[in-house]
């Protein structure tokens, strides 16, 4: 009976020191790694990029609000955005179009290009802050066609475009 109770107390014994320097172990992992994080700086990107695919929206009026943000702020883009949606302020564009109200020659409100514009531009400024951008300046506003679906009798063709805009840093 005593060795049955001696080799359990060993067991017990072995367990508790095991499990001690289990932790020791992951202390000292631990350490480690704290000390490496603290090491590791990411460096400061300078440009911040959006893509969007397939946007059902038109092509000719996405380019004419590409050319119309442009060198500005995201924070006045996207004022000037919502003054379009407001028919307050109008998207320059060229061609046989009336004039407008205002310091343009003619020009146009195309509200649904518009709205989906503002979601892109507002996953733009979030990617500028995670990127560490203070003062993001738009300077590369694409639009571009996408691939045409058929509608649902194939006669009709469907609106696609595609959309890349990058900020940088104001200098």
């Amino acid at each position: 009976m005593e060795e049955k109770t001696d080799i359990k107390k060993n067991k017990e014994e072995k367990e508790i020191i095991s499990e001690t320097k289990k932790e020791e172990d992951n202390i000292k992992k631990g350490d480690s790694k704290e000390k490496k994080e603290t090491q590791k700086t990411k460096p400061k990107k300078t440009s911040a990029i959006v893509n969007s695919f397939d946007l059902p929206i038109s092509t000719k009026d996405s380019i004419a609000i590409c050319r119309f943000i442009k060198g500005k702020k995201i924070t006045d883009v996207v004022a000037d955005l919502k003054q379009v949606i407001a028919y307050k302020k109008a998207i320059p564009m060229k061609g046989e179009i009336p004039h407008r109200k205002g310091n343009i020659m003619s020009g146009r409100y195309p509200r649904k290009s518009v709205i989906y514009m503002i979601n892109v531009l507002k996953t733009l400024s979030a990617n500028a802050n995670v990127n560490g951008i203070e003062e993001p300046v738009i300077s590369e506003a694409i639009a571009n066609m996408a691939s045409r679906p058929y509608g649902k009798f194939g006669r009709v063709r469907k609106k696609r475009t595609h959309i890349k805009i990058i900020v940088k840093e104001k200098k």
